[in-house]
């Protein structure tokens, strides 16, 4: 997480090391990206970004958690719009993750194609983690359990991990192979059918 310093810094002057940040790992990915090209972006000296974060995997994490919070409000937003539906609100989640523009598609981009475990769970608490926490529980009290086949709140936490591995290897796949829109809703609402139906006769 950013140091206390970073917070203190003007609105201004935050939102231009941010947006420096974001440019460099829109760029490439994590591994590659360079805390000299984000201070020459900013325009600080480089002992300046070490004030405001440890390195640049805390830059990073620092902008999925940012991410993090707006799927979580989008989130919520699409379960109230589809009345609970968890299957639906996944659906136009997915949508919305891969037609993203610009810097925020290549950073999405660059963060699925060099997924790594902990990049996984991070961008899994979007549907507020899989423990039995009080947000996960306010999490599934807007999910409409009447539609699912589901007897209590363990099978809703695996239910959610199911759904999310399927998600995330599906937006992967929307990238690396860089679906149309068209095809990649369609293989996706294809899968989402599938577990709607079960699999077993």
């Amino acid at each position: 997480m950013p140091k206390i310093t970073f917070y203190n810094l003007p609105i201004e002057k935050r939102e231009k090391l941010i947006n420096a940040v974001k440019q460099e790992f829109s760029r490439v990915p994590l591994t590659q990206a360079s805390i000299s090209n984000i201070v020459k972006s900013a325009r600080i000296p480089r002992g300046s970004f070490y004030q405001y974060f440890e390195d640049k995997e805390d830059a990073f994490f620092y902008l999925l958690e940012e991410r993090v919070k707006r799927n979580q409000s989008e989130v919520y937003f699409l379960l109230n719009k589809y009345n609970g539906d968890i299957f639906e609100m996944m659906i136009a989640f997915f949508e919305k993750v891969i037609t993203e523009q610009d810097e925020n598609r290549n950073f999405l981009k660059n963060l699925f194609l060099n997924m790594t475990y902990e990049v996984e769970h991070e961008f899994g608490r979007s549907f507020n983690g899989y423990e039995a926490n009080q947000q996960f529980i306010q999490f599934e009290s807007k999910v409409n359990t009447e539609l699912l086949h589901i007897s209590n709140q363990e099978e809703f936490k695996y239910l959610m991990k199911i759904l999310t591995s399927v998600l995330l290897r599906s937006i992967i796949e929307a990238f690396s192979k860089e679906l149309s829109k068209e095809e990649a809703v369609r293989n996706f609402k294809l899968e989402i059918t599938l577990l709607k139906r079960g699999l077993k006769k």
